[in-house]
């Protein structure tokens, strides 16, 4: 992963990916453009989809923005599409599905934003140049006549594409007044697109960063999704951090800068934390799937308790002692205030509250006990732990770098071993609650559960046990108890 940004591309490679995209797509945006055609109304194909086919990045999802209202678009959708839906009509947008393709199609648009308001006041607009330009980067605001497949860019759009950088349609200032999220996604779209953001975007970007706070949580939290989940997550929170929307939206982040690290290497946890995510999502792989917010933003979070718990010592040593558990409970307050779904808190969280266990491995000193313990506590995000635990070194020392691999492999090996021998990904008693009334003669109640943490201490302490080892230990135990 790096957060170096592509390389400039040329008009003519451009033109050529256009054609090629418009050839690929040809049966929708011809058949759909000639129905509002004779029907006297204008349509275009246009922002992402335009954009993402001018860097070859190919989709099924086609946006549209037309001169004709919802309910004209509804009838004229009505026996072309697959199936029809209409969520959006509120904000003009009509959707379809057509064999493979997505299609949304959205009335020409004028939004006003109050002020003091979290949600844009939506009028219908009258041409499709007033739709462009309100729009939030010159990028997004190119669109291609249909049927005719006239180019349009009022803004400078494509040559801001050649040269892969954001910029707004009119000036910063009332794009970001006008929608403050919008600051958010130039920090999304340099992480996906790999884009630089112009001086004066980030000017009013870093003038206005307080306007972020008019937002709703909800919508803070998706754009930082998008942007951690793209390819060069660096890049958007760099440019968060250097803004100060950060110190908005994760202020856990910045504060990272402010710390040394307790190797006392020449980079700061803020940096090592983004090599940290970097190095997580080279190891992505092993869970098999796309981009995974979890496991990225466990690394992004990992430290985020150094700062509460950093203590000076004698002899220039810097500690951070249960800067883990402090860092859990600060990812989960963080997580909570951003509505995340209880369950990706509670997987963020584990992992931040399990990044240093390993470190207690040492040479391979643990017992099975030890070993049973670690997988259980993980649960089921073991192997995003493994991938965290992994990412969490980037010393330059290469023997300790090598030496702390080793040693972790010898983790996994002995996991996998003992999982081959125990089924450790679904440790339980050796007895359930139904048996161990029965031996013990008692009913439902709290001394099952006592009996029931004893059996699985049992089990982790000594692995499984036969029935009738079970049996004599929990006999011996409420013995012991009873007397």
């Amino acid at each position: 992963m790096s957060a170096v940004a592509p390389p400039p591309l040329t008009i003519v490679e451009i033109q050529s990916r256009v054609a090629t995209e418009l050839t690929r797509i040809g049966s929708v945006i011809d058949e759909l453009g000639a129905r509002f055609a004779e029907a006297g109304e204008e349509l275009a194909l246009v922002g992402g989809p335009v954009r993402d086919a001018m860097i070859g990045r190919l989709q099924n999802d086609l946006d549209f923005t037309t001169s004709a209202r919802p309910e004209t678009t509804e009838r004229l959708l009505s026996g072309w599409a697959d199936a029809v839906w209409d969520m959006g009509r509120a904000f003009g947008t009509i959707g379809c599905r057509k064999g493979p393709w997505q299609v949304e199609i959205t009335t020409y648009r004028s939004e006003t934003y109050d002020p003091t308001s979290r949600k844009p006041d939506v009028d219908f607009g009258d041409s499709l140049a007033g739709d462009l330009g309100r729009r939030d980067f010159t990028v997004n605001a190119m669109a291609v006549r249909v049927p005719s497949r006239e180019f349009v860019d009022h803004s400078g759009g494509i040559v801001d594409l050649a040269e892969r950088v954001l910029r707004t349609p009119g000036t910063p200032e009332d794009s970001f007044s006008d929608d403050p999220l919008r600051m958010m996604r130039a920090a999304r779209f340099a992480a996906q697109l790999g884009f630089s953001v112009a001086p004066e975007v980030v000017e009013a970007m870093t003038a206005m960063a307080g306007r972020i706070e008019i937002i709703s949580a909800e919508r803070v939290r998706d754009e930082l999704v998008k942007l951690v989940c793209a390819p060069h997550p660096r890049l958007g929170l760099k440019l968060l951090v250097d803004t100060g929307l950060a110190a908005y939206v994760l202020p856990e982040l910045p504060a990272l800068a402010l710390e040394r690290d307790e190797h006392h290497r020449h980079k700061d946890v803020y940096e090592h934390t983004l090599t940290v995510l970097e190095q997580s999502i080279d190891l992505e792989h092993r869970l098999g799937g796309g981009p995974d917010f979890v496991a990225r933003f466990a690394a992004l979070m990992h430290d985020v308790g150094k700062p509460r718990t950093r203590r000076f010592e004698s002899g220039g040593i810097v500690t951070f002692h249960h800067h883990d558990v402090v860092g859990a409970k600060l990812t989960r307050k963080r997580m909570k205030a951003l509505r995340f779904a209880n369950a990706d808190i509670d997987a963020v969280s584990t992992l931040v509250e399990l990044h240093l266990r390993f470190h207690g491995y040492g040479s391979g000193e643990w017992t099975d006990s030890a070993v049973r313990r670690y997988v259980r506590d993980a649960g089921d995000q073991l192997e995003r732990l493994h991938i965290l635990t992994r990412a969490d070194c980037t010393t330059r020392n290469q023997r300790k770098a090598d030496r702390l691999r080793r040693t972790y492999d010898s983790l996994e090996e002995r996991i996998a071993r003992l999982g081959e021998e125990e089924e450790l990904a679904s440790i339980r008693p050796d007895l359930d609650g139904n048996q161990i009334m029965g031996l013990l003669g008692i009913g439902p109640g709290r001394e099952v559960g006592e009996a029931y943490a004893f059996l699985l201490e049992l089990r982790m302490e000594e692995g499984p046990q036969s029935p009738e080892q079970a049996e004599a230990a929990l006999r011996a135990w409420w013995a012991g108890r009873s007397g």
